[in-house]
């Protein structure tokens, strides 16, 4: 059973983490360009949709890494492991990242970009905003990678590996 679950977290995580931090991470970039006049406007709003939609579903479905890993730690008997108790703190903190400050601010620009046409000094703000989310992306990524890390390591693991 262990292996089961095993393979499901493992699956899952790289079905549902991987697809949200790289859409994520190539948002600022076309909100950069939805928000500035230019040609590539109208492309980079509907791509900027498609991102975030990306981001909100899997954010939603990605529960599932967590609870799979969780599943699978109490079958293997390790729930009070360290590198377990720093991954899960890791992964609340990656989830906050995501809930909060990715999430707003990427539903700020969408509103943006949906509502009627505002003066382009209503979008500076939001374009200022955009090297911080990029930011946060990256730890977002970082986060998830350190959780890789400690989920392959495992300090204190028997497999001799």
């Amino acid at each position: 059973m262990a292996k089961f679950l095993l393979t499901i977290h493992v699956l899952a995580a790289i079905l549902l983490i991987g697809p949200v931090t790289v859409a994520a991470s190539l948002f600022p970039r076309y909100a950069r360009q939805a928000l500035a006049d230019g040609p590539e406007q109208q492309s980079a709003r509907s791509s900027v949709q498609l991102l975030h939609r990306v981001c909100r579903v899997y954010a939603v479905a990605g529960v599932s890494v967590p609870a799979f890993g969780i599943g699978t730690a109490q079958v293997m008997g390790v729930m009070g492991s360290a590198w377990l108790i720093a991954s899960t703190a890791l992964t609340v903190v990656a989830a906050v990242l995501l809930g909060i400050a990715v999430l707003g601010t990427q539903d700020a620009v969408v509103t943006q970009l949906e509502g009627p046409e505002q003066a382009t000094t209503d979008t500076e703000p939001l374009i200022a905003r955009l090297p911080r989310l990029s930011m946060i992306t990256g730890l977002f990524a970082l986060t998830w990678l350190i959780v890789v890390v400690l989920m392959i390591v495992r300090p204190g693991s028997t497999t001799g590996a």
